[in-house]
């Protein structure tokens, strides 16, 4: 096993999806005088995203729980989404698209960070733990 596994994750992002993080939902809590927060909210502390230097984690549930895990070096590509109604907001969407069969697309949605930032952080570390899986796999 590489020395390289053994240094501590470094997180880039930490968090859930925005409660509003659109124009739309924005909307709907106006129209109905803040009881669309309380849903939009409570839906939101459902998701939690975890995205490190070395993988990237979506736990979903309230009750039950769903954790899925996507290895840096499994993503092909990410594609950054940042409708109109979000930007004015300070949110956007990563679209992820992997090599993993489960999960061949994965959304995350309404991020409250610069998402352009959040790919700049990712980008080198894709390629780093590709360079890394190659290695390891040649080794074996």
């Amino acid at each position: 096993m590489s020395s390289d596994y053994l240094e501590p994750e470094r997180k880039f992002f930490e968090g859930h999806p925005h409660p509003i993080g659109s124009l739309s939902r924005l909307f709907i809590c106006f129209v109905t005088l803040g009881l669309g927060y309380i849903f939009f909210w409570l839906q939101s502390r459902t998701k939690t995203y975890l995205i490190t230097d070395q993988r990237v984690l979506i736990e979903e549930g309230l009750f039950s729980q769903t954790v899925h895990t996507i290895e840096l070096y499994k993503i092909e590509d990410i594609a950054i989404q940042k409708p109109f109604g979000q930007r004015l907001l300070g949110t956007g969407n990563l679209i992820i698209y992997t090599k993993d069969v489960t999960h061949p697309q994965v959304l995350l949605e309404r991020l409250p960070i610069d998402v352009r930032q959040l790919y700049e952080l990712m980008r080198p570390a894709i390629q780093a733990a590709k360079r890394l899986y190659l290695r390891e796999d040649l080794r074996d």
